[in-house]
């Protein structure tokens, strides 16, 4: 296995938040690791072995020992290396309403871009406005339960949040460009406003995927799901 010529290896693919939320989480831990590209429509006999339950990506194979499921390995990731920057808050009250809103997002507001995409007509109207009542609920939901928070990222050190919105979120504008549907961001002003600082910080920057390549990756599922 390839893997033991690294302490910290990850297995991933291209294009996909949920890879991209754990290299951008090994960047702010200074945790150095090995990246192996992953072709989902080949799997490798590595994946096969460290993750025969889903057979998918992400994969964090640490000292041999395989970890699987992006938000699992985001809590290791913050438990194994515990020095600063810390993903998550030490207080378990701050915690507990954290991984509530990490979770809404990625099974109520990332779902619904994908509601738009394979919509069409006055169904996809209602699934854009669907999509921006889910953000307003997490919008007011952010600012209650985190007050002077509402934009994690001004400058600020990233936090788990952080890396789950921005890894999605700050890549809008493929999307936009994929689908021809642009949501208006003056309905969810809060909730752009913190994507748009997020797309700013370096280490993001450095870590999405580059622009053209992601619409190219994109267009190509597109049609596919188009058909």
């Amino acid at each position: 296995m390839e893997e033991k010529h690294s302490e910290v290896v990850l297995l991933g693919t291209f294009g996909s938040s949920y890879c991209t939320r754990i290299v951008l989480a090994l960047k702010l831990k200074g945790i150095p690791y090995k990246y192996v590209e992953e072709d989902l429509k080949n799997k490798s006999e590595l994946l096969l072995h460290h993750n025969p339950v889903h057979k998918k990506v992400p994969v964090l194979v640490h000292n041999g020992r395989a970890i699987s499921e992006s938000l699992v390995i985001l809590e290791y990731i913050d438990e194994q290396w515990n020095h600063n920057p810390r993903l998550l808050p030490e207080d378990p009250y701050e915690r507990a309403k954290l991984r509530f809103w990490i979770n809404y997002y990625d099974q109520k507001v990332k779902p619904g871009t994908y509601t738009i995409i394979l919509s069409k007509g006055k169904e996809q109207e209602k699934a854009i406005e669907d999509y921006r009542k889910l953000l307003r609920v997490f919008e007011e939901g952010i600012k209650k339960d985190f007050p002077g928070r509402s934009n994690f990222c001004k400058g600020e050190t990233l936090g788990l949040l952080d890396i789950i919105v921005g890894t999605n979120a700050c890549n809008y504008k493929a999307f936009h460009e994929v689908v021809a549907v642009v949501i208006d961001h003056e309905k969810n002003p809060e909730f752009f406003s913190w994507v748009n600082a997020l797309k700013e910080h370096p280490l993001m920057i450095e870590t999405l995927p580059p622009h053209d390549k992601l619409v190219a990756q994109m267009e190509q599922k597109y049609s596919q799901l188009s058909h």
